[in-house]
């Protein structure tokens, strides 16, 4: 996927979770994502710190110790926004390309694509995905799970899509609709209840 169709999708996807968002009743905020121990505001208020810079994740780097994942965590529940300045800062995000230094284009999209079915699935709303925009989210959560293990092993699998023509692996066969075979790849055992075939170890 080139660049500029990239970005495309990340601006329509930050303005339509911006719109959704919108919407939702306070005590929507407060339920549980598909993040563990996130809430829905958690999840939102983590995407509004995907333009950071150096000096805006130093502060938090440092007093969790250096460690990755404490610091996206604490970056984004002790995030000050009120639910209006999530929604306005999403919707300021639309037409930028600036990203968190050391990553690619695609990590944008990716966290974006999984992060609003985090707060979509929760809540019982039922928001479509792009099948290109998640077939090359698929594709990089794979990159990353072949190269560190943060996440669920995927070796041993050979996972096909059913709605767009698209495989990868070999090994136990998993299928179903891309965009869920976007959320387990990414750790979400949710998308189980979506997909056939034997998920023994992808979890």
């Amino acid at each position: 996927m080139d660049t500029d169709t990239i970005w495309r999708h990340v601006d329509t996807e930050r303005a339509a979770l911006a719109d959704l968002l919108e919407t939702l009743p306070d005590d929507a905020w407060r339920v549980p994502s598909l993040c563990e121990a996130w809430t829905v505001r958690d999840v939102a208020a983590h995407l509004c710190f995907a333009q950071a810079r150096v000096r805006d994740v130093l502060g938090p780097a440092l007093r969790s110790g250096l460690r990755y994942h404490a610091t996206i965590r604490d970056t984004a529940i002790d995030s000050p926004l009120t639910h209006e300045q999530v929604v306005a800062t999403l919707r300021g995000f639309v037409g930028s390309r600036r990203k968190v230094p050391g990553v690619s284009d695609l990590e944008p999209l990716l966290d974006l694509l999984v992060h609003t079915q985090d707060i979509c699935v929760p809540l019982g709303l039922d928001h479509p995905v792009p099948q290109d925009a998640a077939v090359a989210a698929l594709e990089r959560t794979i990159w990353w799970s072949r190269r560190f293990p943060l996440g669920p092993r995927l070796r041993g699998f050979h996972l096909v899509a059913t709605d767009v023509a698209w495989e990868w692996g070999s090994g136990r066969r998993v299928e179903g609709e891309v965009r869920w075979l976007l959320l387990a790849a990414a750790g979400r055992s949710v998308a189980h209840e979506h997909l056939s075939g034997d998920m023994r170890a992808l979890a």
